[in-house]
């Protein structure tokens, strides 16, 4: 039986008295509701520093996010609790599990095509979900986001942003450009056998790279249908 664990991601655990209300303040989405949902937690321009998928258990709350950053995330959510009894920290006992299809766990709340998400247990490592991801062109985790606006980031059309929810981090110039249809950049996957000028990743092994480009300068970018209904709409 394959692997299913991402060992590339770690789990962040919220507890103590109402840590809904508390990260409901702070990031994209809408943690009030039903979970898990994909979230962002940006700077004061509305540039993504973080970006995690939000689980619920019990009360409790539990943040699927990028290991590399998982231990500076901790600081970022620390600077905002003041003197909530608020308890942040790692989650060692669960572990963050994929798989492309079957019945385990829920779809990724970001894109159905992605697969299944669940916690469990560590188990075996799992293997093709970066070039899984990459070929549905999505991009993830701080060194394919990091310092892009969220919008940019295609959080509109990946379901990591609600502008009903009430005020985040960032909040303000994320709803300007949405209300004002300013988004004239976007990241996307695109094939290649090396990096580019405006390349932030470039993953050799498997001939992809992540840029961040004009809209006008798409033409050889992976074109997934989320993204192609993305394009056209703003084209019209």
């Amino acid at each position: 039986m394959p692997g299913t664990t991402l060992s590339d991601r770690a789990l962040i655990r919220l507890s103590g008295e109402d840590v809904r209300g508390f990260l409901q303040g702070l990031v994209t989405n809408d943690v009030a509701g039903p979970l898990p949902v994909w979230a962002g937690l940006l700077s004061p321009q509305g540039k993504c520093l973080f970006d995690f998928v939000v689980w619920a258990d019990g009360d409790d709350l539990l943040l699927d996010c990028e290991a590399e950053a998982a231990d500076e995330l901790i600081k970022r959510l620390s600077i905002y609790r003041l003197r909530r009894p608020i308890t942040i920290a790692r989650e060692d006992v669960l572990a963050v599990h994929w798989a492309p299809k079957g019945e385990n766990g829920d779809p990724d709340p970001r894109l159905p095509g992605l697969g299944r998400r669940w916690l469990a247990q560590a188990a075996e490592p799992s293997t093709g979900w970066l070039e899984h991801r990459l070929r549905l062109g999505v991009c993830e985790g701080r060194t394919e986001l990091g310092d892009i606006l969220w919008l940019e980031c295609n959080a509109v059309e990946l379901n990591g942003v609600s502008f009903t929810k009430g005020c985040f981090v960032g909040q303000e110039n994320t709803a300007r450009m949405n209300w004002r249809q300013k988004v004239n950049r976007r990241l996307v996957v695109v094939p290649a056998d090396s990096e580019g000028p405006r390349t932030r990743v470039f993953y050799p092994e498997l001939g992809f790279a992540v840029e961040h480009r004009r809209l006008d300068d798409l033409g050889d970018i992976i074109r997934p249908a989320w993204l192609d209904q993305a394009l056209v709409t703003g084209e019209a």
